[in-house]
């Protein structure tokens, strides 16, 4: 889910995709600047658009409008371009659930477009990677998965099965042979064909449709069968065994897909009568109002339920939902790790007494031998790290011996290569945190068998060698089931909320580390295995679950609303704790910015006659106003009145900063009905109230932001639920808000370079000169002004040819999303010319740089010399500006906006294009 942004903004166009290359060749271009100036060579290539796609938004919601009055609309624009002259190939129209259509154009094209009556937007085509999974092993942790949330109990107890309902999977396809769907493929169609690759010139950037959407990638199938796998010979069953599928398929065989084609297929999802539609795939770091989003919206207001994963950018701090998940009708959601997992084993014999010990291999690594005993010896020391620069053990220490090891202080190479030096036959290291580690062992060149496993069996081993005790390890053929220590908590990997709106997102949360699912049986095809079945892991598949969910509860309540659905799955959800130490916190659920309302129940949600709404509460900042009342609604469907102690339980608040977020110990406070609803020391507490059959019941709620913060952070997202328990069934209501003053985030940061062991901030903006491929960064100063003729040259990059535009650039790196971005150009008068608006802008997924990788962490804002009106600006002297206003920031306040001014640059008109 994750991907790589470049935004170039040529007289108003606004486009996203991978960022160029690195360059290895000297530019070819205009003369350099005179020596001397102020300037940073980098060697980095310009960033381009390799979906060169733009979607155009229309005024005029679809559904509102006929479709011939939106027909005539789309013609109309159509024609005032061909009048206006602008150059472009449409792609795809939309009129289902988005007014426009999405077109191909040049770079100086696209700003025309935005002066057009009846545009309402311009909006980049994002480029979409197909998700990047942890490969697993291969035993059935769906089968643990699907107890986790009920799911065997739905299945066993209640009779249900999803039949007569219909998912629609947009993801790689499904495995039209694969024994878990024979006979279930009920729509279908390939939108893109085998060799479609949207961000590579390696792949085919051209679609070719299909209506068969076989998959050869392995994530739709894997996808589909969490959803509704069934297949009798093996056993393996799905969340939802007997629904129907639609297959849509958007990606090729590798690679990654567009934000249109998208669009696209939930368009024709919609035709098809689908009731359940999942979506694990999005774009990280944006906003709701992106096009995927609205368009997914608009599907679940015609009585669609919409899953979408709420991606797999942990590692990348808050903020980082993506859309369509980000869509305010859908349901975004979160993984959690799998109770139980399959590892391979050894053997372990202490003092005659055997047991088996999970592990995970280390790669690259030699196989072991399976049977061979080997006794333990522990290294000396104990991280098997180099001491006074060198190896610390000799030559033959270690033969025929298994080498107890543990992680920390150097690298996982760096012990492989020592312990393997002195004579090794296995390496056996445990982990100094809690949990397993698979190591990547790089360029060790390891021959022998690296096993790497918990942190409490390598202690006991270590203790019972020190002991005299006699230990050996045998490697076995196979893999064991284990008790996953993490299993039940929320995976590394699950992305941070809220949105930029600070609406709470994720909204569920779902099995997703570590899920045993089906994979294509070709072997032509690159998700292959023999088995038919493998195991991966990502929010790619908690969101399938709860699709399955869905479909169990369509069969059960067929009269639910998409609304209900999602209502239901929220009340009934149990919270995840917070994790320390490999230890579970009692009482303390994680960050509700994490898991939303808890980990589906399904039967729970089945079972329900006492519902809350909303679902959910998302509270806004707390500067200036600290206290916020909502209302939320209890309804007794039931024939008997219920009551309840409604309870406070605050989970953990985020601080920290955006990439390294990091827990805070302040809690807010709750009043219900004007009483406390905070518990006691002891656990007491709470305010009782009792819903009539068939009535209703209001809860007037207040709930306080944390009165400080417990850490050096501006700013912390604070959270927790309203808890409604009954005799018979609890309810339960997430909520989430912003503690601090919102408009403080900065927008704008600076960005550090790493080379090696070296890392350079670099203050951000800049301004690019791609002509002669110079940086001035903030607070750097040319002592020649920069020229730009705004005229195409050739430039190699590597063993590529560019087209390279020469016209100022500006590197801008966001460190939070921005709702607006203003760009205007600034005569030597003073006199500021608008250039264009942008709205909605994604923040970076990260503030480094590794110099020489084609992943950047900034955005291109590039100029044509063109003002926002028409007009081409004249010869002379220049500086750009940009005015950002900060995400929620009102634009009469002159603290909410962020202000970078470039430094002076010449416009040169009738120049001849450089060489």
């Amino acid at each position: 889910m994750n991907r790589i942004k470049a935004i170039t903004l040529l007289s108003g166009a606004l486009f996203l995709g991978a960022c160029g290359q690195t360059q290895n060749t000297p530019a070819a271009g205009p003369a350099q600047p005179a020596a001397g100036h102020t300037a940073t060579e980098l060697g980095i290539a310009p960033n381009t658009s390799p979906s060169g796609r733009w979607f155009i938004e229309l005024e005029g919601e679809p559904g509102a409008l006929s479709a011939q009055s939106l027909s005539a609309q789309q013609q109309s624009v159509r024609l005032q371009a061909q009048s206006a002259g602008i150059e472009y190939q449409e792609v795809a129209s939309f009129q289902t659930l988005f007014n426009g259509f999405s077109v191909e154009i040049a770079d100086q094209e696209v700003g025309k477009f935005t002066r057009l009556p009846g545009v309402k937007a311009v909006y980049p085509v994002d480029i979409i990677q197909q998700p990047q999974l942890q490969e697993g092993s291969s035993a059935p942790e769906m089968f643990s998965a699907v107890g986790m949330t009920g799911a065997d109990i739905a299945q066993n107890e209640l009779g249900l099965t999803g039949k007569g309902v219909k998912v629609g999977v947009i993801d790689s396809g499904i495995d039209n042979e694969h024994p878990a769907f024979a006979g279930r493929i009920v729509s279908q169609y390939d939108f893109v064909g085998d060799d479609f690759d949207a961000s590579t010139a390696n792949g085919n950037p051209i679609p070719q449709p299909d209506p068969i959407a076989d998959d050869c990638g392995g994530h739709g199938s894997h996808v589909a069968g969490i959803v509704g796998g069934n297949d009798p010979a093996t056993g393996f069953k799905g969340v939802a065994p007997e629904v129907s599928f639609g297959s849509y398929r958007v990606f090729g065989c590798e690679g990654s897909t567009t934000g249109d084609i998208m669009l696209q297929a939930m368009e024709r999802a919609a035709q098809d009568g689908m009731d359940v539609v999942n979506m694990s795939i999005g774009s990280s770091y944006q906003w709701a109002e992106y096009p995927t989003a609205k368009a997914a919206d608009r599907l679940v207001k015609r009585g669609v339920v919409v899953t979408v994963s709420a991606g797999n950018s942990g590692a990348n701090g808050q903020f980082a939902t993506g859309a369509p998940s980000l869509a305010e009708k859908v349901i975004s959601v979160a993984a959690v790790d799998n109770a139980e997992i399959s590892l391979k084993s050894f053997n372990l014999t202490v003092d005659g007494q055997t047991r088996s010990v999970g592990y995970m291999a280390g790669t690259p690594a030699g196989e072991p031998e399976v049977g061979k005993v080997l006794p333990v010896v522990v290294a000396d020391p104990i991280t098997a790290c180099n001491v006074n620069g060198g190896n610390p053990f000799v030559a033959g220490q270690f033969t025929g011996k298994a080498v107890l090891i543990q992680r920390g202080t150097c690298t996982f190479v760096e012990k492989a290569k020592n312990v393997a030096a002195a004579g090794a036959s296995a390496i056996l290291m445990f982990n100094n945190l809690p949990g397993y580690i698979s190591p990547g062992l790089g360029d060790a060149n390891l021959k022998i068998p690296f096993a790497s496993f918990l942190k409490e069996e390598g202690e006991a081993i270590r203790a019972d060698v020190q002991a005299g005790k006699a230990v050996t390890v045998s490697f076995n053929a196979g893999e064991q089931r284990f008790k996953n220590p993490t299993g039940g908590s929320i995976t590394s990997f699950s992305s941070y909320g809220m949105g930029p709106d600070l609406e709470l997102k994720p909204e569920l949360a779902a099995p997703g580390g570590n899920i045993y699912s089906a994979v294509p049986t070709d072997p032509s095809n690159t998700g292959y295995d023999p088995s038919g079945y493998g195991i991966k892991s990502g929010t790619s598949m908690a969101a399938p679950h709860v699709a399955g969910a869905a479909a169990l509860l369509l069969q059960a309540h067929p009269d639910w609303t998409p609304e209900d659905v999602k209502t239901r799955m929220m009340n009934t959800a149990s919270t995840r704790l917070f994790f320390k130490d490999g230890q579970p916190v009692p009482g303390t659920p994680i960050y509700t910015q994490l898991q939303g309302a808890g980990m589906l129940d399904i039967p729970a949600a089945y079972a329900s006659t006492v519902f809350a709404a909303p679902a959910k509460l998302s509270l806004g900042e707390s500067d200036g106003m600290p206290s916020r009342s909502k209302v939320v609604v209890l309804t007794n469907r039931g024939d008997k009145p219920q009551t309840f102690t409604v309870q406070h339980l605050p989970a953990l608040s985020v601080a920290g900063t955006t990439y390294s977020p990091k827990p805070s110990t302040g809690r807010a406070t709750m009043t219900v009905n004007g009483q406390s609803a905070d518990l006691d020391s002891a656990g007491q507490g709470g305010v009782q109230v009792t819903v009539p059959a068939g009535g209703q019941t209001e809860l007037n709620v207040t709930i306080t932001a944390p009165s400080d913060l417990d850490s050096k952070s501006d700013y912390a997202q604070y959270g927790g639920y309203l808890v409604a328990k009954g005799t018979s069934e609890t309810v339960s209501v997430p909520y989430g808000g912003f503690q601090g003053d919102y408009q403080k985030l900065e927008a704008m940061g600076p960005v550090y370079f790493v080379q090696g062991t070296q890392t350079t901030k670099r203050d951000f903006p800049a301004l690019y000169d791609p002509a002669r491929d110079k940086v001035y960064f903030e607070n750097e100063t040319p002592e020649q002004l920069p020229d730009y003729t705004f005229l195409t040259f050739d430039r190699v990059v590597g063993q590529r040819g560019l087209k390279v535009l020469d016209a100022p650039t500006l590197w801008v790196h966001l460190d939070h999303q921005v709702q607006t971005i203003v760009m205007e150009a600034v005569d030597a008068s003073g006199t500021a010319h608008p250039v264009q608006t942008f709205p909605y802008v994604g923040r970076d997924g990260t503030n480094v740089y590794q110099i020489g990788s084609d992943s950047r962490p900034w955005s291109d804002y590039v100029w044509d010399g063109t003002y926002e009106g028409g007009a081409e600006a004249p010869a002379g002297q220049y500086q750009l500006r940009l005015r950002v206003l900060k995400a929620l920031g009102n634009p009469n306040n002159p603290a909410h906006w962020e202000m970078y001014t470039s430094p002076k640059f010449q416009i040169v008109r009738g120049a001849v294009s450089p060489d």
